[in-house]
């Protein structure tokens, strides 16, 4: 039987796409937190930007209106690079317990980490369609 590179446990042939395809579906996981992550990254870096705009407008003497500056951005950037971390967290929980089942011929399909994510994007997608339109 064939070894495996990672470490000395043998394969079975009719495994490895099954453990490839695992791989490929962590690696998913992976590109979709980092995509949190930077967009958390994005949304705090434009607070920053909102007020270093006013106060250069200010300087200038332009009255241009900007809109009103809760904070809420700097928190949802905050949580969103969070997320991202719990999401690649427990993506490679996910990936090892799915590796084990595969190897033990046990595997159950679980969609926790489905749900979590899908629910987290639904509460930050109301949270911002509820913090713009108290921002017109």
């Amino acid at each position: 039987m064939p070894k495996s590179i990672k470490d000395d446990r043998p394969v079975q042939t009719s495994n490895r796409r099954i453990h490839l395809a695992n791989e490929r579906t962590f690696l998913a996981w992976i590109r979709t937190s980092i995509a949190v992550m930077a967009f958390g990254f994005v949304v705090e870096r434009f607070t920053l930007f909102l007020k270093q705009m006013s106060y250069v407008l200010k300087q200038a003497n332009v009255d241009i209106p900007l809109p009103p500056s809760h904070g809420y951005s700097a928190m949802i950037g905050i949580f969103l690079v969070a997320l991202g971390s719990l999401i690649s967290i427990l993506a490679y929980i996910k990936y090892k317990r799915v590796d084990a089942q595969i190897d033990a011929n046990t595997y159950q399909p679980s969609s926790f980490l489905n749900i979590l994510l899908s629910v987290s994007v639904l509460a930050v997608g109301m949270f911002l369609i509820i913090y713009l339109l108290l921002s017109v």
